[in-house]
């Protein structure tokens, strides 16, 4: 079995000016793509060709750095194009609104937990919103291409919503200023598919 990219599910401008055409056109179709080639080329021949893209996720610290890596980073990717949407962001409604005040105090109170932990994620990696085996919301970020759904993860949980915070995700439009980055992250937020994964 290989893996594929799927197509993003807008085009790569219904961002904009939060998240510029550009970025999008190279962070889908260049490093996705890459992380889809390389996975696919990283199991050819081995035991682990036949696995699901989360079997592979689940047992990172049993397989190959490469595997891990691009593995990683084909799950995540596909995990965030689906949690942005155009003329999305606002605030959540529900149960999930329900859920991150209960967690966090406020949805003020979510939004500076995870921009501090995009902000406080030295290097490259993620920072995420998940919902742990108690059902409670919490937030943590990941190194590189890892995520809380592999064995290797300090903090484990199911991802709700993740921001990917490598520079390539932002540097075209923002440089070195992801604060603002994460800020206008929260402007294109999909709240209807992260409340479907409550």
């Amino acid at each position: 079995m290989s893996f594929t990219l799927a197509p993003l599910p807008y085009s790569h401008d219904a961002l904009e000016p939060h998240i510029d055409a550009t970025t999008m056109q190279i962070h889908h179709g260049k490093h996705h793509q890459a992380y889809v080639d390389n996975l696919n080329k990283a199991i050819a021949g081995t035991p682990h060709e036949n696995k699901s893209l989360e079997e592979l996720v689940a047992n990172a610290g049993s397989i190959s750095p490469a595997v891990r890596n691009n593995g990683g980073g084909h799950w995540n990717h596909t995990f965030f194009w689906e949690s942005l949407a155009p003329n999305a962001g606002g605030a959540p409604t529900g149960a999930l609104a329900d859920a991150i005040n209960q967690a966090f105090g406020s949805f003020d109170g979510l939004k500076e937990k995870m921009n501090n932990a995009g902000m406080t994620r030295f290097g490259s990696g993620w920072a995420w919103l998940i919902k742990g085996a108690d059902g409670k919301l919490s937030v943590t970020s990941t190194p590189n291409q890892d995520n809380p759904l592999m064995d290797v993860a300090e903090v484990k949980g199911t991802p709700i919503l993740g921001v990917d915070v490598w520079e390539h995700a932002y540097y075209l439009k923002y440089q070195n200023r992801r604060a603002e980055y994460l800020n206008a992250f929260w402007n294109v937020v999909n709240w209807n598919k992260v409340a479907s994964r409550l």
